[in-house]
């Protein structure tokens, strides 16, 4: 028996005490996702987001490296499922090759707690997959603001 492991894909899990409607929320509305996207080191922030939340619509995020230079990020909606699925594509201005890939976030809740599996597929190269490890970070902050909202 083989098992075939995606290598162009990251993973990543948390879990965020509120149920998968409030968690969800947090994430997809662009009001909230502007709270909460923001590197405590400064690294990087959301300013502004724009959403068409339905499968088809277009979503923009841009905001301001450490640096202070801009950076966007864009894509469509693949699949909305309040509370349980957001897929989207994800084509951000700081990787080079232009590759688009594809984020698939799920709610999965249990008694009131969510279990957030974030999945960031179709990263083929070492270099797209070296600038998305930052999603643990993400989650993290997620959660924060969550458990602060």
């Amino acid at each position: 028996m083989s098992t075939n492991i995606d290598t162009t894909a990251i993973v990543q899990e948390i879990i965020i005490n509120a149920p998968a409607s409030r968690v969800f929320d947090a994430f997809a509305s662009p009001t909230e996702r502007v709270a909460w996207w923001k590197a405590p080191d400064g690294r990087f922030t959301a300013t502004h987001m724009e959403s068409d939340l339905r499968a088809g619509g277009r979503w923009m995020m841009g905001g301001t490296r450490g640096d202070g230079s801009p950076f966007t990020v864009k894509g469509a909606y693949r699949a909305v499922q309040r509370p349980t699925l957001l897929e989207f594509s994800w084509l951000p201005d700081w990787q080079g090759d232009d590759t688009e890939s594809v984020v698939r976030v799920e709610f999965i809740e249990t008694d009131g707690v969510t279990r957030v599996r974030l999945t960031h597929s179709g990263l083929t190269s070492e270099s797209s997959r070296g600038s998305h490890r930052g999603w643990p970070q993400i989650l993290t902050l997620l959660r924060s603001y969550v458990d602060s909202h």
